[in-house]
């Protein structure tokens, strides 16, 4: 039951349903309209044809002669009736009802003709002194007729010509033809109804595999993609939907490194502390050295989980204080901070004379985060700049340094959390996070953290912002 239910209320019926409707009403608009055409062309085809008679016996009374004497028939209307009588054959489903004096003179109809009866209307036909056309209806029949006084030159008419045919003969033409149009386009109905289930089910079988593809997806398996074929709005939807994928895959991944790289970094301080607090002896000497040792790891282990709170932050709107900035001024109080992290020789590269929008403390914390790492990777006495600059509506802040350098192919993933370059004199046992907290600060600005670095020629490491803040402040 709530198979058939879903089959009934699913997409691919709904769209079939509405087609239906849609062709159904077409069709019964096509049929109505092509009776109401040839029923109104049945009716000009009558029309003519009883013109046409009209034309006729009047050029004969004009201008025809009488076969018996070769003259003119001037007004001898009985006469011109009797030729016109002989002479002409009426049409199918035609009778030509002649009038002269007053009076019913004769009557011919075509061979089919003449079946309907007019003899209720001769009275008053007889005494027409205007031209008259009408329909009648008889017992067998819808008649039209033209009803024309003969004048011929006098006064008052001397008789009437009138001419009749039945709108029944011509109106079951139009009907029948009605009819078959009616079956053609019934059978191209349901043959279209067909097809467009077929269709509709083509259009939508990636909307079925998308449907699978998300039931089959776990916390564990985000491997199956939607095949992307065409240029409609379906493959741009299945396409937005790998797209979706793939991040979910990225940050499933990401979240399961970090919860796996964190656990390390925490597990380590808990060991030690577990350890030399179970072999805490009585002496007071050992109880300061493992006190002392204790507190250093309770510390490492406390700036770890500020690092995370901080990175966790980073995505809250009120990370930053905006403000206006002068760069020059920052410059130099990022030097003079920066030479108390360590003996190395300290030089200004660069120093631009700028007023950006952003938060003064956010940039030294970045700035001063990539000092501490160039202080990390070399030695007393090495050369480390630091530099500002501004181009294309972007400020730039860097810190170079002459260490070792960094692998080609740790390069890539530097910036991410926990991530520690492959080979490196690291002097610092921290849970590698601050260039991570670099990267976002810098893209929280509305920007990016860059490297260039050579192995064996040194590191320069790079924050990029708009001049004009981030987007959201604007």
């Amino acid at each position: 039951m709530n198979t058939l239910r879903r089959a009934l209320g699913g997409t691919r019926t709904r769209i079939l349903a509405a087609f239906v409707v849609l062709m159904a009403f077409s069709t019964l608009v096509s049929v109505i309209a092509i009776y109401e055409v040839l029923t109104v062309r049945a009716g000009d085809r009558v029309d003519a044809a009883l013109r046409q008679e009209v034309e006729e016996f009047r050029q004969l009374a004009t201008e025809g002669q009488d076969p018996d004497t070769g003259e003119p028939f001037g007004d001898r209307l009985d006469r011109i009736f009797e030729v016109y009588a002989d002479r002409n054959v009426a049409a199918t489903g035609e009778v030509v009802v002649m009038f002269a004096n007053g009076r019913y003179f004769d009557s011919f109809s075509g061979a089919s003709g003449g079946r309907f009866t007019l003899e209720p209307e001769y009275r008053r036909w007889a005494r027409l002194r205007e031209t008259e056309r009408g329909d009648l209806e008889t017992a067998t029949d819808t008649v039209r007729y033209l009803a024309v006084p003969i004048t011929l030159g006098n006064p008052e008419p001397l008789g009437v010509f009138v001419v009749a045919a039945s709108l029944t003969a011509e109106r079951a033409e139009a009907t029948e033809a009605v009819r078959l149009a009616a079956l053609v386009l019934l059978s191209v109905l349901l043959i279209a109804s067909a097809l467009a289930w077929v269709v509709a089910g083509r259009v939508l079988a990636p909307l079925r595999t998308l449907d699978e593809t998300a039931r089959s997806i776990s916390e564990t398996d985000f491997t199956r993609r939607i095949p992307v074929s065409g240029q409609d709005e379906i493959a741009e939807l299945a396409g937005t939907f790998n797209a979706m994928l793939d991040r979910l895959e990225s940050a499933f991944a990401s979240q399961r490194a970090f919860v796996s790289d964190a656990s390390h970094e925490l597990r380590t301080p808990i060991t030690i502390v577990r350890g030399h607090l179970e072999l805490l002896g009585d002496d007071p000497d050992e109880r300061r050295e493992t006190i002392a040792l204790v507190t250093d790891e309770l510390d490492r282990m406390s700036r770890f989980v500020d690092d995370l709170l901080l990175l966790a932050k980073a995505e809250r709107r009120d990370f930053l204080r905006i403000e206006e900035v002068e760069l020059g001024a920052l410059t130099d109080e990022l030097l003079e901070k920066a030479t108390g992290l360590g003996a190395r020789t300290w030089e200004l590269e660069a120093r631009a004379e700028a007023r950006i929008r952003a938060d003064r403390q956010r940039l030294t914390q970045a700035i001063m985060g990539l000092a501490q790492n160039a202080v990390q990777h070399t030695a007393d006495g090495d050369h480390v700049w630091i530099g500002t600059g501004v181009d294309a509506g972007e400020a730039s802040l860097w810190v170079r340094d002459s260490g070792p350098g960094i692998p080609r192919e740790d390069q890539a993933r530097i910036f991410e959390r926990f991530a520690r370059a492959s080979g490196s004199r690291r002097r610092s046992e921290g849970a590698g996070l601050g260039l991570a907290i670099v990267r976002a600060i810098a893209e929280a600005h509305g920007g990016r953290a860059e490297l260039t670095s050579m192995p064996g020629a040194g590191s320069t490491f790079t924050v990029v912002v708009p001049m004009e803040g981030p987007e959201i402040t604007r």
